[in-house]
């Protein structure tokens, strides 16, 4: 038996999310959508995340504009820009963990992540950050990435995966790689793994500075 808990990243997409939320629907699997924040000013999309919420997912914060690491700016004030923007935009589906997940610049688990005035904005403010520990790559190989996925779960006992519901063509696989993991013996659940979540509710609960950079910050004017 392994444990696997879902999330997504980068929507919500009106050419894909709706079929994904049928798709968890109909097995009763429950995930989280780290939504992009500038994608929530859409009408469309924010209602996505509306359904999203309302059938029982969680809500989370993946940055305003998902453009560069936050840990590579110089800006003192992307704190605020990339991760206050965006949980405003969220507002009343926001999850009362406040669940955050920084951008990785490709799945990358190292100093891009973080910076010391993010994790400043992200204990103030009472975020709970969540990393990752299994990336298939289905933005980069979106009809192979089911086999990875499978591989990845096998290889420990409780995996956090990070899959993306955008117009790729990988979440037409989708169904097929949820009924091969459920018949190879994974057992779904939302939660994540304590070793993914460095920081909770505003507490440092593991050691971070691995995924902290030390870029020097300009001053402010």
């Amino acid at each position: 038996m392994f444990d696997l808990t879902l999330t997504f990243d980068n929507g919500p997409e009106p050419e894909v999310t709706p079929r994904v939320l049928d798709i968890l629907g109909e097995r009763g699997i429950k995930t989280t959508f780290f939504v992009i924040g500038e994608k929530l000013d859409d009408p469309e999309r924010r209602r996505l995340a509306a359904r999203a919420h309302d059938e029982g997912h969680w809500i989370g914060n993946h940055t305003y504009t998902h453009s560069v690491p936050l840990g590579l700016q110089a800006d003192p004030d992307v704190a605020e820009a990339e991760i206050g923007r965006t949980q405003a935009a969220i507002g009343d589906l926001a999850h009362p963990e406040r669940w955050f997940r920084p951008f990785g610049g490709g799945g990358n688990l190292d100093e891009r992540l973080l910076k010391p005035s993010v994790i400043d904005h992200l204990v103030r403010n009472k975020h709970s950050c969540v990393l990752w520990n299994a990336i298939p790559r289905d933005w980069n190989d979106p009809d192979g990435w089911t086999d990875r996925a499978l591989d990845q779960c096998r290889a420990q006992p409780w995996t956090l995966m990070v899959l993306h519901d955008l117009p790729t063509g990988a979440m037409a696989h989708l169904e097929d790689f949820l009924d091969r993991a459920e018949a190879s013996g994974v057992r779904f659940r939302q939660d994540y793994p304590p070793q993914c979540v460095p920081i909770r509710g505003g507490a440092i609960a593991l050691p971070i500075q691995a995924y902290v950079s030390s870029i020097e910050e300009s001053a402010r004017p």
